[in-house]
């Protein structure tokens, strides 16, 4: 398989954590996280992956999985242990800079100005996504949108429910340069670590948009 194919073994980490995180499996989070440290996430990284999961599976998963990695992370110090702490995200925008940099970010993530009827029918729920999930949480640049993406499909993919949104997110991972390769290898490493029905969704995800993508 080409290299630039292959996922590193940060990013591979990525997709488990979220998925344990999401369904609440702690001693799998553990591990995941453990893992995640050992191939080189940083600490600022792993925080930001749980910080931004909080949009898609709830404030009380993300504050228990935090609690986890303080946890972890005193123990692995204690073990002599020094996990790279990486670096604070830069300032981000406020007021109407930051919705105008959310809906920009949410354009580009997509592939197009994002509309449809339930926003019309919920103007709220347009306005917080462009405001903070696409503008406060993605234009804080201690993870990058790739890395993002890895998480969301991991979190997505552990949950029940959420299809057309798992969906969605493999053809905005793709957008931000992931490969079907790629996506083949975060299924297998959900799949390697006990998340069956996860990999499975993820291959199915993958397959209908690449049935469903034009031809160049």
């Amino acid at each position: 398989m080409n290299a630039e194919h292959v996922l590193t073994r940060s990013e591979q980490a990525i997709a488990p954590i979220a998925a344990a995180m999401a369904i609440g499996d702690m001693p799998r989070l553990d591990a995941a996280l453990a893992e995640g440290l050992d191939a080189g996430l940083t600490v600022s990284e792993a925080k930001e992956i749980l910080v931004q999961l909080y949009a898609y599976a709830g404030f009380p998963r993300s504050l228990n999985a935090l609690g986890a990695l303080m946890t972890l992370l005193a123990a692995r110090l204690q073990r002599g242990v020094h996990d790279t702490p990486g670096r604070d995200p830069a300032p981000v925008p406020s007021g109407e800079a930051l919705r105008a940099a959310g809906a920009a970010n949410q354009s580009t993530l997509s592939g197009g100005a994002v509309r449809g009827p339930v926003f019309e029918f919920a103007p709220a729920i347009d306005e917080y996504l462009k405001t903070h999930l696409f503008g406060a949480i993605f234009a804080r640049d201690n993870l990058d949108w790739r890395s993002r993406e890895l998480a969301t499909i991991g979190a997505l993919a552990a949950l029940s429910g959420v299809e057309s949104q798992l969906q969605s997110h493999v053809r905005i991972g793709m957008n931000v340069g992931l490969t079907p390769s790629q996506l083949r290898q975060l299924a297998n490493a959900l799949g390697d670590r006990g998340h069956a029905e996860g990999a499975e969704r993820v291959r199915l995800a993958l397959e209908r948009h690449l049935a469903e993508a034009p031809v160049a």
